[in-house]
């Protein structure tokens, strides 16, 4: 059986909207104007369910219950609504759900939605707030933070390897140029080498365009059993959805720098959906920080342990490289609005597959894309194959 012909869920619709510094639009304005757009873009007007990654609101916003609180906002009243959270992974956490609602027979159509409103005036909170993602015990009520931990294994990747720090320069390069043409990105300023070895060390070797920034965003997507009647309708299906863990303290791990739960996911959506890493052609990957980036490409098999940062030196990580990453931007300069990442990776995904990318299409045809969502310092990771279909 062809990859194509696998069993899957359909993408039918997709809802954005722009990343923001600071939105302007409530909580659950953002969320219910995202899947508005999106059930509109479907044509669609009833779905089964709607399912909503989300991190933070009980912290920050002092309101749980957020996913009925966002359906009713939308006009989906009565719907089933849950909230899903999987720190930086919840985006991914709430499509895997998506998916096997339908996949079990219990749903036909669904929403999935990833929100979150990070703006705060006091930084230090939301900083504290993220780091709740982190082993409290040992890491984040000990003061570390997702920077330091971060910076951490950065530095343990270029000692273990004798690179200089700024080998990880094309990363965020490649973001920046991507976001620079994406409507819905954050940032709209592409950086050279230049700006890259200017830039400050936020934390030992980690510098500032290492890591993505605290923003507001929201994106939704249609979920369908079916195709459209209507064949000329853009849709994707979605072949392979799997989920892995690893302890969330860094100082429990046998190697760290082996992110063993990105491989265990992925080479278990690679099982499900058929594929080698011979059949992908391009990786909405997990870049919140460079590191995990490269780390994500040697787990998936793309890299030689050690030699991940080298598809950026080649140049093979831009869309007109053998395995574009951060198409849009990427969770380093679209923005990483934590909850909503995964979804956001999803909705660009589809348009890369739909031939709908405008300025940010990939040079090469492109039929098989893998989308990866991670939590943590890669503790929760989720990984998603699409298909043209």
């Amino acid at each position: 059986m062809s990859y194509f012909d696998k069993p899957g869920v359909y993408i039918t619709g997709i809802g954005q909207i722009k990343v923001e510094k600071v939105a302007e639009l409530s909580l659950r304005e953002m969320g219910a104007k995202a899947i508005r757009i999106a059930m509109a873009d479907a044509g669609v007007e009833e779905v089964d369910a709607v399912y909503l990654g989300n991190m933070l609101s009980g912290m920050i916003s002092h309101q749980q219950q957020l996913a009925p609180i966002v359906a009713c906002e939308a006009g989906l009243k009565g719907v089933e609504a849950v909230t899903l959270e999987a720190a930086c992974g919840s985006g991914g956490a709430a499509l895997r759900a998506g998916f096997m609602s339908i996949m079990s027979g219990m749903c036909d159509t669904v929403v999935v939605c990833g929100l979150e409103k990070m703006s705060h005036s006091d930084k230090e909170f939301i900083t504290q707030s993220i780091a709740t993602a982190s082993d409290w015990e040992t890491e984040g009520g000990k003061g570390e933070s997702f920077v330091t931990l971060n910076a951490s294994l950065k530095r343990r990747y270029i000692d273990t390897y004798k690179l200089s720090s700024d080998s990880f320069a094309q990363f965020g390069i490649n973001a920046h140029r991507n976001a620079n043409k994406n409507p819905n990105a954050l940032f709209h300023k592409e950086i050279t080498l230049e700006d890259y070895l200017a830039s400050k060390y936020i934390a030992d070797t980690l510098r500032i365009y290492d890591a993505s920034p605290i923003c507001d965003g929201s994106a939704a997507l249609i979920l369908s059993k079916y195709p459209p009647s209507d064949k000329t309708r853009p849709h994707v299906k979605i072949t392979a959805s799997a989920a892995a863990s690893e302890y969330v303290g860094l100082a429990n791990r046998r190697d760290p720098l082996a992110a063993e739960g990105i491989q265990r996911s992925g080479m278990k959506a690679f099982k499900m959906a058929g594929i080698t890493t011979k059949d992908v052609d391009f990786f909405e990957l997990h870049d919140a920080y460079s590191i995990i980036a490269v780390l994500s490409l040697e787990a998936m098999g793309f890299a030689p342990k050690g030699e991940g940062w080298k598809l950026g030196e080649e140049q093979a990580i831009m869309l007109d490289g053998k395995l574009p990453i951060s198409s849009f931007g990427g969770l380093k300069a679209r923005g990483h609005p934590i909850g909503a990442s995964g979804v956001y990776q999803a909705a660009e995904a589809y348009l890369q597959l739909t031939g709908n990318a405008g300025a940010n299409k990939i040079v090469k045809d492109v039929n098989v894309g893998i989308i990866q969502s991670i939590g943590g310092t890669a503790s929760s990771v989720f990984t998603h194959v699409l298909v043209s279909n």
